[in-house]
């Protein structure tokens, strides 16, 4: 990674992408490691957490994660998933959280020199190059190492430093024999990005 000192950073993670990108790889991420990586980089001024939330999921497994984050150096931004049926009459739930995400780092960028976006969809390209288009480096944090990648090739190119997640694997991953009580195991979320393999479109919809 190539960070400066005496850089102001924000991360912005899209919480379904990171999850569905540590999942392909078989790790689980340790969240407080995440911030002291990074934090040890440069100035980390903030990191913004973007999940949605089914309504009947206010007090699911995902709730203590969400929680613990709130408690633990994470601005959390979350919003109700909508629910509707589609051309084949099947259930389906959309929480897309790209627009806060976009709408937040715009705001914040006055404020920053570098800023980290944990997502490999492309939709984030758009964002990047106008970040950039206003004098700030930004990195994307995802992986090529599945099958299919799950970064946009586009996202990738147009960002300053492609960081993968597998080459932060043991900087950010959680010891899987160790009891983790400060962060619970979280389920899969309701906006699953696996279901669409290219992470461009889709990948706030799920399937039920």
């Amino acid at each position: 990674m190539q960070f400066y000192a005496t850089e102001r950073v924000a991360l912005f993670v899209d919480g379904a992408n990171l999850y569905a990108a540590a999942k392909a790889l078989g790790f689980d991420i340790d969240y407080k490691r995440l911030l002291t990586v990074f934090g040890s980089q440069a100035r980390l001024v903030r990191a913004l957490y973007y999940t949605a939330l089914a309504d009947e999921q206010e007090y699911s497994s995902i709730r203590p994660l969400i929680d613990w984050l709130d408690y633990n150096g994470y601005t959390m931004v979350t919003k109700p998933t909508k629910e509707f049926t589609d051309a084949a009459g099947r259930r389906r739930i959309k929480g897309n959280m790209d627009i806060e995400l976009a709408v937040d780092a715009m705001e914040l960028a006055e404020y920053l020199d570098h800023l980290v976006i944990f997502s490999g969809d492309g939709d984030f390209r758009s964002l990047v190059e106008a970040l950039q288009h206003r004098g700030r480096r930004v990195s994307v944090v995802s992986t090529l190492m599945t099958s299919p990648p799950m970064v946009a090739d586009e996202l990738r190119r147009q960002a300053d430093q492609f960081i993968d997640l597998a080459d932060l694997q043991d900087e950010i991953g959680r010891d899987p024999n160790e009891r983790y009580n400060r962060e619970p195991r979280r389920r899969a979320p309701e906006l699953n990005p696996q279901d669409d393999d290219s992470f461009e479109s889709d990948d706030d919809l799920i399937e039920t």
